[in-house]
């Protein structure tokens, strides 16, 4: 770019933020920040794994966007099939009415999933779906003669939405603290998180571990338990921690034995961002709901969609319209969310994107292989497409560095300043970009992602 153009493009972009802070409130964020801690970066166009902001920088969007993008920014062939469906049909109220992109989603969905699930819920995000779950966990109970389940097990340090069913299922105090009143009060279990395992205890042994200490607290409230919320192989919002899948296993035993509801949170870990199409499929297990989203339309569209069984749905079957499933949403189903789901889906068939995935997944873990050597980086864990790097005070004694150093936040604008979205998880960084990224892309991931942990971690 010339130098006027150059000048022309930050005004623009200086105008935009001006404007912007006059008029939003943007999710997840102390506005305050804003414009000086934390810069605000107007976005106009985004290309594969690249964002373009207004000032004409382009940035690599290494989390995603927050997890929703899985093939890239524009992917063409999403972005026809919505255009081609916004010409037929763009919404229908979905009570008393079908269309042809829910149908065949539906049928899609069911053909993929873990074996077992036999019915679509569609919902409009990732906390309508656990709401959805959780309402219809406890009404199927009641509609089998036991309304006494009305508890729900949840993981310690998980996340499951922001909507007050599923803010209570969390257990991260930065987002629980403050409507600690208004919340449901489920029962805690230790997470099996591998970071927390005992000296000379491996991820499985922790996992089962703390598995036998689930199985304690269905035994201390029998009969009690609607089901048990978790993300399968990583909780993500928590920091990015990861288990063995042994815990899937044993929870699935556990719920068996109690009578309850297994409910897989899959809608940050789903489609392939663990490296099988779901979480569920490396501990061999189907879970009783299972909740999509994010990554359920190629980061095009909000949508998302809960998967159960024939026992769950066969428990609202009946004259009285008071057992029926009265949740509902505007926008259940709609025909484009519909749309861009199943051309993201047909992208798995016809590009081969899983087994892609594991090449691209070895070669994150090569160059960010060391980054462990850091005096300041406790961990580098990894789940397919999913990559951590813990930033601690004394690196493997996992001493956190003082909350109010912020020692994330000056990684996160050290690589900003340097074209690389790289939004942490407090102290914690990580890589979860787009399955399009490629070599040259990465080595420059691994590049501003070392010096951000320099920067981060000087005194």
């Amino acid at each position: 770019m010339d130098t006027d153009t150059d000048s022309t493009r930050r005004a623009e972009a200086d105008a935009w933020r001006a404007r912007d802070l006059a008029a939003v409130w943007h999710p997840c964020t102390q506005m305050k920040e804003h414009p000086g801690t934390l810069p605000l970066v107007p976005i106009r166009r985004g290309r594969g794994a690249w964002l373009e902001g207004v000032d004409g920088v382009r940035y690599l969007d290494a989390v995603s966007s927050w997890w929703t993008n899985l093939f890239g920014h524009a992917e063409p062939r999403i972005a026809e099939a919505i255009a081609a469906q916004a010409r037929e049909l763009e919404h229908v109220i979905y009570a008393g009415f079908s269309h042809a992109p829910g149908l065949a989603l539906a049928e899609a969905l069911l053909a993929k999933a873990p074996t077992g699930l036999s019915r679509v819920f569609y919902g409009d995000n990732g906390s309508a779906a656990v709401e959805i779950a959780l309402k219809m966990s406890f009404h199927s109970h009641a509609n089998r003669g036991e309304p006494g389940r009305t508890r729900f097990i949840a993981l310690g340090n998980g996340y499951h939405g922001e909507t007050l069913g599923a803010l209570s299922m969390g257990d991260i105090p930065l987002y629980r603290r403050v409507y600690a009143p208004l919340l449901l009060e489920p029962l805690f279990a230790p997470s099996p998180d591998a970071y927390e395992a005992a000296p000379g205890e491996g991820a499985e042994a922790c996992a089962l571990r703390r598995a036998d200490e689930l199985a304690a607290i269905f035994e201390a409230h029998p009969g009690q338990v609607c089901a048990l919320i978790l993300e399968p192989l990583v909780q993500c919002a928590g920091g990015m921690r990861m288990h063995h899948p042994a815990y899937l296993r044993r929870a699935r035993e556990i719920c068996d034995a109690h009578g309850a509801h297994l409910i897989a949170d899959e809608i940050a870990v789903g489609f392939g961002r663990t490296g099988t199409l779901f979480a569920c499929e490396q501990a061999g297990v189907s879970p009783d709901f299972l909740c999509l989203s994010k990554g359920l339309t190629g980061g095009f569209l909000p949508m998302s969609a809960v998967l159960t069984t024939a026992a769950v749905y066969d428990a609202f079957l009946d004259d009285s319209r008071e057992r029926a499933f009265l949740h509902s949403h505007s926008y259940t189903g709609n025909p484009l969310g519909c749309a861009a789901a199943l051309a993201s889906l047909a992208i798995f068939d016809s590009d081969g994107v899983l087994a892609r995935n594991r090449g691209t997944a070895a070669r994150m873990a090569e160059l960010a292989a060391p980054l462990a050597a850091h005096p300041n980086v406790a961990e580098v864990r990894q789940t397919g497409m999913i990559l951590a790097i813990e930033l601690t005070a004394d690196g493997p004694g996992k001493t956190p560095f003082p909350a109010a150093d912020r020692r994330g936040l000056r990684a996160y604008r050290h690589a900003i300043e340097r074209g690389v979205v790289l939004r942490p998880l407090g102290d914690i960084l990580y890589w979860m970009p787009p399955y399009c990224v490629g070599e040259e892309e990465l080595l420059h991931l691994a590049a501003v992602t070392t010096s951000a942990i320099q920067e981060a971690t000087r005194a």
